[in-house]
């Protein structure tokens, strides 16, 4: 089989299988976090499970930039920095500014893992060594979905980043519980933080204009929007204050 027909079996696999998943959430929350009480077997701990299953992503994208035989471009250049910048943060700078919080379960982090290793060789294979190669020429960058799209991800970094923030902030060190967050975009829904990073990765699938960010996007929407709908439940339930006008993801609407 030649690589191209393993890339698009793995990446229509896979996103069949983002569709299930997106089903089977609603009913069976990812058993982390507030969830993790649901869980059974081993665990660990989760600022380790955060700096195990993120660092994939940030080490193999610049392994398949560096196993290319493509000279790198600009716009090429621009993807590997927005990738990057954002695992960085999630692998080096995120776990450890965790306060308190629950073990994560062994299978919760090894699924993880799998999905970062198979998401990355999508993304990072079709951006360095697969894409037509006329495709991220240094013009791609003045290509309005370019522009709009690496606009929508540094927008969704700084949601995402913020809303984090605020959930952080809640607790002081050494404290545990859960708190009804103000602010920023928690005004208006329960879960900007997830809102955040599905504008992230929506304007990596505008930038790259590529099914494999159509793939991440599919995922990201798999994973976060029925979470972000127990979250809002779960706040509902569990504060009888909590602010009625909050939506679950998108303000005003959803």
């Amino acid at each position: 089989m030649t690589e191209p027909a393993l890339y698009y079996t793995i990446l229509f696999s896979f996103m069949a299988l983002a569709c299930v998943t997106f089903i089977v959430l609603f009913f069976f929350p990812a058993p982390y976090g507030r969830y993790a009480v649901k869980a059974r077997g081993p665990s660990v701990n989760n600022r380790l499970a955060w700096f195990v299953q993120e660092i994939p992503a940030f080490l193999m994208m610049i392994v398949y930039c560096m196993v290319s035989d493509r000279p790198l471009t600009a716009a090429t250049a621009v993807f590997l920095v927005l990738w990057e910048a954002h695992y960085l943060h999630r692998t080096f700078i995120y776990p450890f500014t965790l306060r308190g919080g629950k073990p994560v379960p062994l299978l919760t982090m090894g699924l993880a893992v799998l999905f970062y290793l198979v998401n990355t060789y999508v993304q990072g294979r079709w951006i360095f060594t697969l894409a037509p190669a006329d495709m991220y020429t240094n013009a791609w960058l003045a290509d309005p979905r370019c522009i709009i799209g690496t606009t929508l991800f540094i927008a969704g970094f700084v949601i995402n980043r913020h809303s984090d923030y605020i959930l952080r902030t809640l607790r002081k060190p050494g404290e545990t519980g859960y708190r009804i967050p103000y602010g920023g975009l928690y005004r208006y829904v329960s879960c900007p933080n997830y809102l955040g990073e599905i504008i992230i990765w929506l304007g990596w699938a505008l930038a790259t204009w590529s099914l494999a960010g159509a793939y991440f996007i599919v995922w990201t929407c798999a994973n976060l929007i029925p979470r972000a709908v127990s979250h809002h439940a779960w706040y509902r339930a569990t504060f009888p204050d909590y602010p009625r006008v909050r939506k679950a993801l998108i303000p005003f609407i959803f």
